[in-house]
């Protein structure tokens, strides 16, 4: 934070590393069409060899192809998604949905991932040594997604038409993310080390939303439940927030943050009885 200090434990995702089975996935050659990619999970690979994890099927467009048509698989999975991790050599930006759904073990991306990473995750551990597209995390249940880099649109966010976002589990971004963070978001966390753009935690419910940078405008906008921390300048504030109070902490699960915040509630422009709370950095935001 600007003036203030983040700490927080990190729960165990599961097995270490060194106590997994490894396959990785090696890039054979340049996509064009992006590749709907659902099976790479660790639940899918499970109890396959290299051979077996190569037949499976990924979409192109209107077609399946094998998933040996674009990776070299070298490896053979553990017994259970447990114990299996799945490590991806290079960057697979044009590879949406990989980890979708994933109940458990780990899968490391030595590169850039594309769009839907993590969607509907529910446990184990995804790390992206790059940038993630948009819709990471989306209606994450559980687990944690850490991406080192940036992030796009709909981090956490829910399915356009539906209301309900991210439920549970940890988004660690550990550069900037654009729109829309969290929206609808019913629970979990996402901490962002950098900054965000326009309507961070519309719709927001539950949950808990940090962002150590800036943020532009709307944040909380038709926000119900939940808590958002910003420790940067809001650009544009949201009408419908009442200031509440100074505070020199927000706790949140094994969440701690210490320094001086304007608290607010909100967002009253939607419901009267909203009991969403903004915690703004004092020292720069001075006309809050």
């Amino acid at each position: 934070m600007t003036e203030g200090v983040l700490t927080h434990k990190m729960t165990d995702a599961g097995k270490s590393a060194g106590e997994m089975e490894e396959v990785t996935l090696i890039p054979k050659k340049t996509i064009d069409i992006k590749l709907e990619s659902d099976v790479i999970t660790p639940d899918s690979f499970a109890g396959k060899s290299a051979e077996e994890i190569g037949k499976l099927s990924v979409w192109q467009g209107p077609k399946t192809y094998p998933l040996s048509d674009f990776f070299e698989v070298v490896g053979s999975a553990g017994s259970s998604a447990s114990e299996t991790l799945i490590r991806i050599k290079g960057d697979a930006t044009r590879v949406k949905r990989i980890g979708e759904g994933m109940s458990a073990g780990k899968i490391e991306i030595e590169g850039s991932a594309g769009m839907h990473v993590g969607t509907g995750m529910k446990g184990g551990e995804i790390v992206v040594y790059g940038d993630a597209d948009s819709w990471a995390g989306m209606e994450m249940l559980g687990g944690l997604l850490h991406i080192k880099g940036n992030a796009g649109d709909h981090v956490g966010c829910a399915y356009r038409g539906k209301w309900h976002g991210m439920k549970g589990g940890r988004i660690v971004i550990e550069g900037s993310a654009r729109h829309q963070l969290g929206g609808g978001m019913d629970g979990g966390e996402i901490l962002v080390e950098g900054n965000v753009e326009g309507f961070c935690g519309i719709r927001q419910n539950g949950g808990l939303i940090v962002v150590k940078g800036r943020a532009l405008r709307g944040v909380g906008t038709e926000m119900a439940g939940g808590t958002i921390v910003i420790g940067g300048k809001i650009e544009r504030f949201s009408p419908g927030f009442e200031f509440v109070s100074m505070e020199n902490r927000v706790r949140s699960g094994d969440i701690e943050l210490i320094g001086e915040f304007k608290k607010f509630t909100g967002d009253y422009a939607i419901s009267k009885r909203a009991k969403g709370a903004l915690y703004v950095v004092a020292d720069v935001n001075p006309e809050l």
